[in-house]
């Protein structure tokens, strides 16, 4: 499976026009991989829009997850899934979307993560860091502290993870102090709709880390 991005986009809007606009807007600031997340449209308007996007991100090159629908995702070929805790099985995505495709899994707690590498995830989006208002029913939040407790847990275990991403009121500014606590990349959405420009500024932090890590 080619590199997955640092940066994932997780749609967001409470209207059809509004789910579009923001990921077009994701996209044409450089946005190269999107979640599509819209829990308030309807089946066949949910249907319409995961087809619109396929075809958006297929010319900008970018690649497309849906948020928990495992039809949908095989449905009009997205490029994976993403389950949360209570979402579905991982084996069962697997079985029906193929090896080549990329399953992800939400995590809060160290045995999550511990679940989530068990069941052969591609990725893990692990959080939420703070509050978000673009989630209901939150998880409990981890913050920086709790970031660092889980990836220290993993490693007295000697166990090795798939990317993990950071997710849930995620600034620009965190980036590098994530990125220190040994998270791969960033799953953001309303910083990103506020000032798509943080696309850009999130991937040249995250190659600077990378050159001066090395």
């Amino acid at each position: 499976m080619p590199k997955l991005s640092p940066l994932q986009y997780i749609s967001s809007g409470v209207t059809y026009a509004d789910q579009l606009r923001q990921v077009q807007q994701a996209l044409d600031y450089g946005a190269d991989w999107i979640q599509l997340r819209w829990k308030e449209g309807t089946p066949k308007a949910l249907i319409q829009l995961a087809e619109e996007l396929r075809i958006l991100t297929r010319n900008y090159k970018a690649r497309l997850i849906i948020n928990d629908k495992l039809e949908l995702a095989e449905f009009v070929d997205a490029d994976g899934l993403h389950l949360g805790l209570n979402d579905g099985a991982i084996a069962e995505a697997r079985k029906k979307l193929g090896a080549h495709k990329i399953i992800g899994g939400t995590a809060n707690t160290l045995a999550h993560v511990k679940q989530r590498i068990a069941e052969n995830c591609d990725y893990i989006g692990l959080g939420p860091l703070r509050f978000t208002s673009t989630k209901r029913q939150l998880s409990p939040v981890l913050g920086l502290i709790g970031y660092r407790s889980i990836f220290q847990g993993l490693q007295q275990c000697s166990i090795s993870s798939p990317p993990v991403y950071a997710i849930g009121g995620i600034c620009a500014s965190d980036l590098i102090p994530l990125l220190q606590t040994g998270v791969y990349g960033v799953a953001v959405s309303s910083i990103i709709n506020e000032d798509p420009n943080c696309i850009q500024i999130i991937k040249k932090n995250y190659d600077k880390y990378l050159t001066d890590s090395q």
